[in-house]
């Protein structure tokens, strides 16, 4: 929905997986998405660096991740919008947002995660904050990232769409939280078990999590599991998704008929190909920078 109330927040944070070419495949996944009405908004973040990213209390980047959470917050309360757009960026770009949704709506927001992992890790589990994410929408980890959260979201009113071989800790939680999960086999054909969960939830509006990896990396090259760069293996054992686009699409159209959708985020673009054409450029003579006189 385009309209002046819906803000379009580009935040092309790639600390919280601490994995720079997220920053580049934010920024071109803004260039690609459809012209909005409304006003955009761009996160400032560091751009990536030759230096490591220190590991401090258990979280990689945790002062960059936290000053740039708080500048999300600024921007939204700023704006006060009635929709949000989130084009990101790794997964934890959707903190603020969502936490802002759920107290904008006084708690009468559900959220259909869309990705291929839980993303309620805490710290002494993973240093990666992009995996904590919903825990800490929830309430749960690292307190200095879960105080933005003013009223946390309520377990009936989550379900994850796509998720797939969990591990050990992450089934305990989920099992605690009482989370509905619906598989990628179970989307293959039908919407229905997300169109009665968001039904029983008694909620109107909701907010959309659609991490990029809940996708076949077969049949989508930008994804974090389809660099051509890693070897054979280089992700065995961690859950890669396993749905195309046509199933996630009809998915949230089907959703979208019966709620109101207030917010989406977007997040985990890696985008290989342009990435590998950009460093190529940078090298060729005359356009590049060996074709730069000293």
């Amino acid at each position: 929905m385009n309209n002046s109330n819906t803000l379009r927040l580009l935040f092309p944070q790639w600390q919280g997986g601490n994995n720079p070419p997220y920053h580049f495949g934010a920024q071109l996944l803004a260039w690609l998405a459809p012209e909005t009405l409304g006003p955009v908004e761009e996160v400032p973040v560091a751009l990536p660096g030759a230096d490591p990213l220190p590991l401090e209390a258990g979280i990689r980047g945790r002062t960059a991740l936290l000053e740039q959470m708080h500048a999300a917050k600024s921007i939204i309360d700023r704006h006060q919008p009635d929709r949000l757009v989130v084009l990101g960026g790794d997964c934890l770009v959707d903190l603020a947002p969502f936490a802002y949704l759920n107290e904008r709506y006084a708690g009468d927001l559900a959220v259909l995660w869309v990705d291929a992992h839980p993303d309620i890790l805490t710290p002494e589990q993973f240093a990666h904050a992009h995996a904590m994410v919903l825990g800490n929408l929830l309430g749960e980890g690292d307190a200095q990232f879960t105080e933005i959260v003013a009223q946390p979201l309520k377990p009936t009113h989550v379900m994850y769409a796509g998720v797939h071989s969990v591990m050990p800790w992450e089934a305990e939680t989920i099992a605690r939280f009482g989370l509905q999960l619906a598989g990628p086999d179970e989307l293959a054909e039908s919407s229905d078990q997300v169109l009665k969960w968001f039904a029983s939830t008694g909620a109107k509006h909701l907010a959309i999590h659609l991490d990029l990896d809940v996708l076949d990396p077969a049949s989508m090259r930008s994804l974090l599991f389809a660099n051509p760069q890693d070897p054979l293996g280089a992700f065995d054992g961690v859950a890669q998704g396993k749905m195309r686009i046509p199933q996630v699409l009809k998915l949230l159209k089907d959703i979208a008929s019966i709620a109101d959708v207030v917010g989406i985020g977007i997040a985990e673009h890696l985008p290989w190909d342009a990435l590998a054409m950009r460093d190529f450029l940078a090298q060729l003579p005359l356009i590049g920078n060996a074709g730069k006189r000293s």
